[in-house]
């Protein structure tokens, strides 16, 4: 079983000086229960299926399974998920030690968001916050993704 262990922060300052690739996603979600999203997505030119169980109590750690599917596949399962898409930039910023933060830029009615995530090797494996790094909101529901695409951030 994967595991995905990530923090998860608001942006404040300007990061793009820093960046050293950038992606654009569209995904929608086929299920958006706390329990278990199925998310499907295009990232650059590929396609993928996501399944990611409840997180923990911090919010920090949850069970993540990803298959990479033909993008076809993906535009045929956009037709039938849920409400609302999310349609974002994610741009990849390395950290000191090794990590790297990917910062996602929203787009629609989520424009205006950016939120940076990093995820590591444990829930207390120490990394180096840069100046552009906001306020963390790690667990905070408002900010999943499969939360922004019912309750946008444009109607906060």
């Amino acid at each position: 079983m994967g595991k995905e262990i990530e923090k998860k922060f608001l942006v404040k300052g300007d990061f793009k000086p820093f960046v050293t690739k950038e992606t654009r996603i569209t995904q929608g979600y086929l299920c958006s229960v706390p329990e278990r999203t199925v998310r499907v997505r295009i990232k650059g030119d590929k396609g993928f299926i996501t399944i990611k169980g409840i997180g923990n109590e911090t919010g920090a750690s949850r069970y993540e399974w990803e298959k990479e599917i033909p993008v076809d596949e993906v535009k045929d399962l956009l037709k039938i998920c849920e409400p609302g898409v999310i349609d974002k930039t994610r741009y990849i910023v390395p950290e000191k030690s090794g990590l790297k933060f990917e910062v996602d830029e929203f787009y629609g009615d989520n424009e205006g968001l950016v939120v940076a995530e990093i995820e590591l090797p444990s829930e207390d494996h120490p990394f180096e916050k840069p100046d552009w790094l906001g306020e963390e909101v790690t667990g905070d529901a408002r900010y999943y993704n499969s939360m922004l695409m019912k309750n946008p951030f444009k109607n906060w």
